[in-house]
C-alpha cells in the first residue's frame, strides 16, 4: 500500500482536475449536466482511480486501477478535443490540458510497467 499523494502522477492528475473546474466554469449554462460534467468526471477519475488503487492489497490490483486511471487520460482528452470544437476552450488552453494529459498518461504507463 502507497500513499497516493505522493505519487506524482496522482499530483499532476489533481492539479489537472482543478485546472479543468477552472476552465470548464465559463462553459455555457446548457451544458452544465452535459459536456462540462462529463469532462469534470472523466479528469476526476484519473486521481480517484490512482488513490483507490494504492489501497489495495497487492500490486496486480494497484496495476488493474493504474489501467483504469490511463482509459480516462483518454476519455478526458477525447472531451477536451470536443470542447475546443465547440470552442468552448481555446486553442491555448485545449493544448495545455492535452499536454498535461499525455505526460501524466506516459507515468502512469511506466509506473504499470515498474509493478509488473
Amino acid at each position: 500500500m502507497q500513499d497516493f499523494q505522493r505519487i506524482q502522477a496522482w499530483r499532476d492528475a489533481h492539479a489537472l482536475t482543478l485546472r479543468i473546474y477552472e476552465l470548464t466554469a465559463s462553459f455555457p449554462t446548457d451544458e452544465r449536466f452535459g459536456l462540462t460534467t462529463q469532462l469534470r468526471r472523466a479528469c476526476s477519475s484519473i486521481g480517484a482511480n490512482i488513490a483507490e488503487g494504492s489501497a489495495r492489497g497487492t500490486d496486480a490490483d494497484f496495476r488493474r486501477f493504474l489501467q483504469i486511471a490511463t482509459g480516462s487520460t483518454s476519455e478526458t482528452q477525447n472531451f477536451v478535443m470536443l470542447a475546443r470544437d465547440l470552442k468552448f476552450l481555446s486553442l491555448e488552453d485545449s493544448k495545455e490540458l492535452l499536454d498535461a494529459l499525455v505526460e501524466i498518461k506516459k507515468k502512469l504507463i511506466n509506473f504499470i510497467k515498474r509493478l509488473r
